[in-house]
């Protein structure tokens, strides 16, 4: 008797259902992933992700983690008309209003609007002959054994013909983002809270697209003043795709971008610097302004539970959901699928507990805490703020006076910030030493706040 065939079932066709079928097909036979939309063949932004109207992107460590998965993956955004420069020096940084000294460090950055760059993604994941998608299928819930101990699979409910449908698996995998019902799910069957945390923003950004006869870049890919304490208001004005441009402006803490176009220009003129409301005079608009609010970030703390069921893991930001302006969301779900790929084997199964430890400590916890810092540098951002906190804001504080002075402090920043490096990295007796020189070198500005890379060429 031939060994039985092995299943694995991805709940939603994300960026971080797509990287985890991948690495699945490694090990399963048959690899579902089911989604309310339809997915193959489609090219613009999709009612399911409602963030693919606005600017993508993707850190240098996720685009390395995406050539290591899918070869030549770069190469075909490329060869789709995606420009592409150093994620450093190709770059105009603004922190506070002032702008950072920069060099090229050599890690491409490759701006694609977000329909294309999911459209790739999803038709490399097509080509693996594991793979079946699933459309227009919602998730009706888990199936799991009479005692709750293990996942079987999920019921499906087919939206076109409103029946439902029992899919069994030996794993299923939560891809579903933020609005999952895992943790609903899991305390039907007897397991407790999932314990979380949240970090209220209330964030509110807008996104415009334009021609242009000029170039307001003057040969660089973007245009990114950060918003600080005293401003926050920030932006990023990038070309993309198909000589596209693209222009997100947003606001924290309630102060949105209005979507009425005067308006909306009113508030790009708001910005610290001048660059983006100079550069838009001459600019058309080619669509209207789109807007997206995000209330809070949210971490799921899986690896907190005392006990958890086999045969299901979670992935993405059905697990951590971080603030979009820092763009981490792409790269943290790729990163994600190298910790899943750890726990999978020919014949055994993950073992939930330590998959999720692992996924914590290796995708996770540092971009988590890089977030909250910065989130919680503005005062009326609720949440408690620790002496180690406190110290590490005030040395990012240095950190920044000194970008605007020495390369070197940008490069290591923008290392850390597009995780290649960790945030550790910028303690590093050389760089600490560039930056107490930096910022002490004359008198600093008086509204220094830390700020992550607003996008991973996002």
């Amino acid at each position: 008797m031939g060994k039985k065939a092995r299943r694995a079932l991805v709940l939603g066709g994300s960026y971080a259902g797509l990287f985890a079928a991948r690495v699945l097909t490694e090990q399963y036979d048959e690899v579902l992933i089911v989604d309310r939309d339809k997915l193959v063949g489609e090219r613009g932004p999709r009612r399911g992700r409602p963030q693919g109207k606005h600017i993508n992107a993707m850190h240098v460590r996720g685009l390395q983690v995406t050539e290591e998965l899918f070869p030549g993956f770069i190469d075909e955004l490329i060869a789709d008309g995606c420009p592409t420069g150093d994620y450093a020096g190709s770059c105009r940084w603004y922190f506070n209003g002032k702008p950072l000294l920069r060099e090229d460090i050599g890690y491409i950055a490759v701006p694609a609007t977000a329909p294309l760059m999911e459209r790739h993604l999803r038709e490399r994941v097509e080509q693996l002959p594991q793979v079946r998608f699933v459309e227009r299928h919602d998730i009706a819930g888990l199936e799991a054994t009479p005692d709750g101990s293990r996942i079987t699979g999920a019921r499906l409910r087919d939206l076109d013909n409103d029946r439902d449908e029992l899919i069994e698996a030996d794993l299923v995998v939560d891809a579903t983002g933020r609005g999952s019902r895992t943790p609903a799910m899991l305390e039907k069957f007897g397991y407790e809270r999932v314990p979380e945390e949240r970090i209220k923003i209330n964030l509110g950004y807008v996104t415009q697209h334009y021609e242009l006869d000029d170039d307001p870049w003057r040969g660089d890919l973007a245009i990114i003043p950060v918003a600080f304490p005293s401003s926050p208001r920030g932006a990023i004005f990038t070309q993309t795709d198909h000589g596209r441009v693209e222009l997100t402006t947003y606001g924290l803490l309630g102060d949105h971008p209005p979507t009425d176009q005067e308006g909306f220009y009113d508030f790009v003129r708001s910005l610290a610097i001048p660059d983006i409301a100079d550069a838009l005079k001459t600019a058309r608009p080619v669509d209207e302004p789109v807007p997206f609010h995000y209330p809070v970030t949210l971490r799921r703390r899986y690896e907190r539970m005392s006990r958890l069921p086999a045969g299901l893991v979670v992935t993405g930001d059905a697990v951590t959901s971080f603030n979009p302006v820092y763009a981490q969301g792409m790269t943290v779900a790729a990163v994600s699928a190298l910790t899943l790929r750890q726990h999978l084997s020919p014949n055994g199964e993950p073992d939930p507990t330590a998959y999720f430890r692992d996924l914590a400590r290796d995708a996770i916890d540092a971009p988590w805490e890089m977030t909250t810092t910065v989130d919680l540098n503005f005062p009326d951002v609720p949440g408690h703020r620790s002496l180690k906190m406190r110290m590490v804001q005030r040395y990012l504080r240095l950190v920044q006076v000194a970008a605007t002075r020495d390369p070197k402090v940008t490069t290591a920043y923008l290392r850390a910030a597009g995780m290649v490096d960790t945030p550790q990295a910028l303690m590093r007796p050389a760089t600490l030493w560039r930056v107490l020189r930096g910022a002490f070198a004359r008198t600093s500005p008086t509204d220094r706040s830390p700020q992550p890379a607003l996008a991973e060429s996002r």
